[in-house]
């Protein structure tokens, strides 16, 4: 059995170790924001937060979130201030990168609340989009990093 925090909950699952977090989270915590994309860890797609930091859960066994906060965009409550700037800025075109490309970007701004264009694109390089949004997500992390008040959100805080 392997027990963890996911957004701000306590959960425990009987399945392989060996199974991927991302499968995981979508098919056995029914938790489908969280994307498939290569299997990899190559596009961003299934990015989550392991303990505040970033990581791909397709490429990370179930095993290694044990006793660990995972949070996904679920965990993010659909009000936090890049999901909002998303919105404000129309990033998504056909949107399915975009809750990795988030996550990734919330990671940035718990480490680094006020990161310059260089800094934003070396820490996106990972979140690949079809699409092509690019620039857009750069507008978007920098509205929010202008904001004075902005607070990071608290790992599992809805």
């Amino acid at each position: 059995m392997i027990a963890f925090t996911l957004n701000g909950g306590d959960v425990s699952l009987e399945i392989d170790p060996q199974t991927p977090l991302l499968w995981a989270l979508r098919d056995n915590l029914r938790l489908t924001g969280t994307k498939f994309g290569c299997g990899m860890g190559l596009c961003g797609a299934c990015t989550v937060h392991l303990d505040g930091a970033a990581v791909r859960s397709c490429s990370l066994p179930l095993a290694a979130v044990a006793g660990k906060a995972v949070t996904t965009i679920e965990g993010l409550g659909g009000e936090h201030p890049l999901q909002r700037a998303w919105v404000e800025h129309n990033v998504p075109q056909c949107g399915y990168c975009q809750s990795g490309q988030i996550m990734s970007a919330a990671a940035l701004l718990a480490a680094n609340p006020a990161p310059d264009e260089a800094s934003i694109r070396q820490a996106m390089a990972g979140n690949l989009c079809r699409c092509g949004t690019y620039h857009k997500v750069q507008r978007a992390i920098l509205s929010v990093a202008t904001v004075a008040h902005w607070e990071p959100a608290v790992e599992g805080e809805a």
